[in-house]
């Protein structure tokens, strides 16, 4: 048995086609496929696909957040194996069973899919999301292949069920679930060719909402590992020094401009954060908040 989650708040535009590309899937194995949303919205529409797809169960969780709503549906998963995304993707036509693969090996805890961007590439916004998720492929593909540590994407992840319990909540579950394998001395593999569709924010200020967040759950993550052992994939060093590489993925003068305005606006989040977070003390804690142009 394999137990696919959706999380979801307040999208019953978008969960249908979220639950059309799981329901379609395919796989050897029978699956569960779990809808959790804190809204009555989102549940109704969940529950006319219930009529499509038999796998289907409904989950209202409590509404204070993606981590919390994960550790409520734990302990009703039957699932030997958990995969993870959103109300507001979708995934590729055989992503169950690439994401799988990985798991055949024991050794295997985590494994992530590929994150592709829905916006178009012909603003600075949607050039921007192509750029971020090419760099993050490139870098989980990089270190997938030399056997090394890496995170994960909460757009669409998977992890091997009664290993870890329960999620702590003031750190993001993509980050601190996969070091909490490795310190069972688990391994996290990259899929590839399991993708992930996502749409991005399409105005600055949502943008910066989102990599804010982003950036603030990982904040907590010294409270759990020795950072000096275990290597943190976004940190403010990282982007700044491993930043070259992105001004090879522009293929005209504006993007290449582009690629340069993003550096001052990644500053500036990591400041802010740096600011929220050491000087008036305000931590990442679970919580549904939502960023509008992504809907």
């Amino acid at each position: 048995m394999i137990s696919v989650i959706i999380t979801s708040y307040k999208e019953p535009k978008t969960i249908g086609k979220a639950i059309e590309s799981l329901g379609k899937q395919k796989i050897k194995e029978e699956y569960e496929l779990i809808i959790s949303a804190p809204d009555k919205e989102t549940l109704d529409v969940a529950k006319k696909f219930s009529k499509k797809f038999k796998q289907i169960k409904l989950f209202r969780d409590e509404g204070k957040g993606k981590s919390t709503a994960i550790n409520q549906i734990l302990k009703i998963a039957k699932g030997r194996i958990i995969i993870l995304t959103d109300g507001d993707v979708y995934v590729s036509k055989n992503s169950l069973n690439e994401i799988l693969k990985p798991f055949e090996d024991e050794k295997v805890g985590c494994v992530t899919g590929k994150v592709l961007s829905l916006n178009p590439r012909d603003n600075f916004l949607g050039y921007w999301s192509h750029l971020l998720c090419n760099a993050a492929h490139k870098l989980r593909k990089k270190r997938n292949k030399k056997n090394q540590f890496l995170e994960c994407s909460g757009y669409l992840w998977a992890f091997r069920n009664k290993i870890i319990k329960k999620f702590p909540l003031d750190v993001g579950e993509d980050t601190i679930v996969p070091i909490m394998f490795l310190l069972k001395n688990y391994k996290t593999k990259y899929s590839s060719n399991a993708k992930v569709y996502v749409k991005y924010p399409t105005n600055l200020k949502d943008f910066i909402k989102q990599k804010k967040r982003a950036a603030g759950a990982h904040d907590n993550i010294h409270k759990y590992i020795n950072p000096r052992k275990i290597p943190r994939m976004k940190t403010l060093s990282n982007e700044l020094f491993g930043g070259y590489s992105l001004f090879f993925y522009s293929k005209n003068i504006k993007e290449f401009f582009w690629t340069l305005l993003l550096f001052p606006i990644r500053l500036y989040i990591w400041l802010s954060l740096f600011y929220n977070s050491r000087i008036r003390k305000r931590k990442y804690s679970d919580a549904w908040k939502r960023i509008e142009s992504t809907k």
